[in-house]
């Protein structure tokens, strides 16, 4: 007799845990998924957008011949007349084949972050072919830019990137919310009314994507505000960041008679070969002889008198091409370097990751594929919201259909453990411990109201 009310009560507590669950998948997808949606339409506008700026952009990244170029002293020279700028560029990336154009890149105080003023240099007769602003790693230009931001923060700025950040910590909870409840009712499902036929739609596509919406939640929560930085502390913590050179060098102390004034009003002397146009023909000579043979490279001189050069490999497709040596100024002698072969699985791991997320890594294939699983985003996030607006038409709201009635229903360990997972995701992913307060605050009200009704 004890043995059957504890498996009833038991499966009581599983049925309501359920209905809790589906609830919970319910709200998410309710109030978090305007900003799912966005995010995914304006992701499978930016993968699909490659081939489009290549056109647009076409005259800036193509030389008017195939010819030998001069030597990258000269193109920087004829970049430094053509912009009005007497410094040295911030990085040079040589041209990748025959008959592209160099990109000479000098820092602009009135630009944001990872953004440079590129002059594009026709290698071998050192005309002028484009002046543009370029953006990160990759290089994409003003076009693909206002896309870039457009997807990841609104053009908000930080602000903006709160809505980016809300849509991928809820995203995975949502898709394995989804999955518990497909594998509970899969059965249930097979009937032939049209709102069963619905609902298997709905779970069909969820189930199908579920790898690609895990693989969007948690490569897009890196690039996050918040949840990225408690990521990127775990990642340097477990080794699974990138390896990269240290341009970081010894300068020795002053004598202790050196006059503390003696040089203000002056500047430092440049380093032998870190101040001058032809260091970076000698920094790209020593960087190939050191093996870094890729077509996509990028050149940076020190940035002061305790820094090294930096030269590293861009190339993020298949095979990733991303290492990197790091060269004395006074005799550009190899002070440090990395090679991607020989990097741990995560660091690898959390690179392909990185760039498959932006569609580099496969090219126009993995661009299709992310294109693919972001239109399966948008179909589950615009069809719930077809079901959910047909059954408000059909059905009245009761006091069952709330959280907080279902959590009151539950037995005292169950609501402990519930309360304790949430407290944690919340304390990891704080844009989602944010709004989950604000989810049950409106479920909380609506409980209330419920019972005012009721009594």
């Amino acid at each position: 007799m004890e043995s059957k009310q504890v498996n009833s009560a038991r499966g009581r507590t599983g049925k309501v845990l359920f209905a809790l669950l589906m609830r919970i998948h319910f709200y998410i997808g309710l109030l978090v998924g305007p900003f799912i949606l966005v995010a995914a339409l304006s992701g499978i506008v930016y993968v699909l957008t490659p081939s489009v700026e290549e056109w647009l952009y076409r005259d800036a990244l193509t030389a008017s011949s195939q010819e030998a170029g001069e030597p990258l002293a000269r193109q920087i020279e004829a970049a430094q007349v053509a912009s009005g700028q007497s410094g040295l560029p911030a990085a040079v990336r040589p041209p990748p084949q025959a008959g592209d154009t160099t990109r000479v890149m000098f820092a602009d105080p009135s630009l944001g972050p990872s953004e440079h003023r590129a002059i594009f240099i026709d290698p071998a007769t050192l005309e002028v072919r484009g002046d543009m602003t370029v953006y990160g790693t990759s290089g994409i230009l003003p076009f693909r830019t206002a896309i870039d931001h457009f997807h990841r923060h609104l053009l908000l700025g930080d602000v903006g990137r709160l809505y980016s950040e809300l849509a991928a910590s809820w995203l995975w909870i949502i898709a394995l919310l989804g999955l518990v409840l497909w594998v509970a009712r899969r059965r249930a499902l097979k009937g032939a009314s049209p709102r069963l036929a619905r609902r298997r739609h709905h779970a069909t596509v969820g189930v199908l994507a579920l790898v690609g919406l895990l693989f969007f939640s948690a490569t897009g929560l890196t690039w996050s505000q918040w949840a990225g930085g408690n990521i990127a502390e775990l990642r340097n913590a477990w080794g699974w960041g990138t390896p990269s050179v240290s341009t970081q060098l010894e300068v020795p102390a002053e004598p202790a008679n050196a006059d503390p004034h003696a040089e203000h009003g002056t500047s430092h002397a440049p380093v032998a070969g870190a101040a001058s146009r032809e260091g970076f023909d000698q920094a790209l000579a020593v960087a190939r002889g050191a093996g870094l043979m890729a077509e996509r490279i990028q050149i940076e001189p020190p940035v002061s008198i305790d820094r090294a050069w930096r030269v590293a490999e861009i190339d993020r497709r298949w095979p990733t091409q991303v290492d990197q040596v790091a060269l004395n100024p006074s005799d550009m002698r190899i002070l440090d370097q990395t090679d991607f072969t020989t990097f741990p699985l995560a660091a690898k791991l959390t690179r392909w990751g990185i760039d498959l997320h932006m569609g580099v890594l496969f090219g126009l294939a993995n661009q299709l594929v992310l294109a693919l699983f972001a239109g399966a985003l948008a179909f589950l996030v615009v069809w719930g919201y077809r079901m959910w607006w047909l059954r408000v038409r059909s059905t009245t709201v009761n006091q069952a259909q709330t959280m907080t009635a279902l959590f009151i229903m539950l037995p005292l360990v169950a609501k402990l453990g519930l309360v304790v997972i949430l407290v944690l995701l919340g304390l990891a992913l704080p844009v989602m411990g944010g709004s989950l307060i604000a989810i049950v605050a409106i479920d909380l009200l609506r409980w209330a109201f419920s019972r005012h009704r009721r009594a």
